[in-house]
């Protein structure tokens, strides 16, 4: 998980959720049992914008997610202005409904 944007009123990350595969091994019993994590067949990064200021948030995948890379594509190409980003991010975050819970 990446944090690509965070001011007074919103944050952005950028969240990894692909399981990394590797083989690893622990001791059940006193014995070595050896497991093998799996990679998911398909990627599912998605994008997490926090409205500070509603306490809510929105989590983007899919072609969700691909229309806001592109954003960000185009923001890394054309350095935007703090007011556009925030003007962007002001209309994915209509999406919002889920409130955001500190664990």
């Amino acid at each position: 998980m990446h944090t690509l944007y965070d001011s007074d009123t919103y944050s952005v990350t950028h969240m990894l959720a692909n399981a990394v595969a590797a083989d690893a091994s622990c001791e059940v019993n006193g014995q070595r049992v050896e497991q093998v994590l799996l990679v998911p067949t398909l990627a599912r990064h998605g994008f997490e914008i926090v409205d500070k200021r509603a306490g809510k948030e929105v989590y983007l995948d899919g072609s969700w997610a691909e229309l806001f890379q592109q954003h960000i594509s185009a923001w890394q190409q054309n350095t935007p202005t703090q007011e556009e980003v925030e003007d962007t991010l002001e209309q994915y975050a209509e999406l919002a409904q889920n409130p955001v819970v500190v664990h």
